[in-house]
């Protein structure tokens, strides 16, 4: 997950007090920072002090914008998923394509797995860091397509009896397993993952029995 520049706001950051407007370009420079920081040198190497130098604000800014590190790690990291579509194809199973396509293209940002490597070393050491990425990217991805999915039972695609969380997590995992497989996931990993999924999630034809 590289850098990025996209002109979209801040995710979770502290309430601004009342006074002047804070300023959006610094929230950006903040967050740029930080995912910049934490991808070259992970949680524990990265400080608010050195995301306030390399966004050129002073360390009171960035604190007045995020209560702690984690709190400052778990916002940029979300923020990198923020603008992700939620697509609306017209069917279920082109929807899933969709959601995964824009999924893998965001963890193999470059510095992707390196961030959520970062994240899951700071399990037991940092228990804040994962359940603020957990509550901040995880959930709200994986409800993403519980939704697409949900809407596909409301229009007869899926099974009513259908074990979406099962097929969220075979979804989802599929891009993580297939990257530790050997580093690389094809291009057309989505439409072969859905593909396979999908004849445990189809809802059966009109008609039979």
């Amino acid at each position: 997950m590289a850098t990025h520049t996209e002109g979209r706001p801040a995710a979770s950051p502290v309430p601004a007090p009342p006074g002047r407007p804070r300023d959006p370009g610094i929230d950006r420079a903040v967050l740029d920072a930080a995912v910049e920081l934490l991808g070259r040198d992970g949680f524990a190497g990265m400080s608010m002090a050195a995301v306030a130098e390399r966004a050129g604000v002073g360390k009171p800014t960035v604190y007045r914008r995020y209560t702690s590190k984690a709190d400052l790690a778990t916002a940029a990291v979300a923020d990198l998923a923020a603008a992700e579509p939620e697509p609306d194809t017209g069917t279920a199973r082109g929807d899933a394509v969709a959601f995964l396509r824009t999924f893998q293209r965001s963890y193999l940002r470059p510095n992707g797995p390196a961030l959520l490597g970062t994240v899951l070393a700071e399990e037991h050491r940092t228990p804040e860091l994962v359940a603020r990425f957990r509550d901040r990217l995880v959930g709200p991805r994986r409800a993403r397509l519980r939704r697409l999915l949900e809407r596909g039972q409301a229009r007869g695609e899926v099974a009513a009896d259908a074990d979406l969380d099962a097929a969220v997590s075979t979804l989802v995992g599929a891009v993580y397993a297939r990257h530790l497989a050997d580093g690389g996931v094809p291009a057309d990993w989505p439409e072969r993952t859905v593909a396979l999924v999908w004849p445990a999630l189809a809802a059966a034809p009109a008609g039979t029995p």
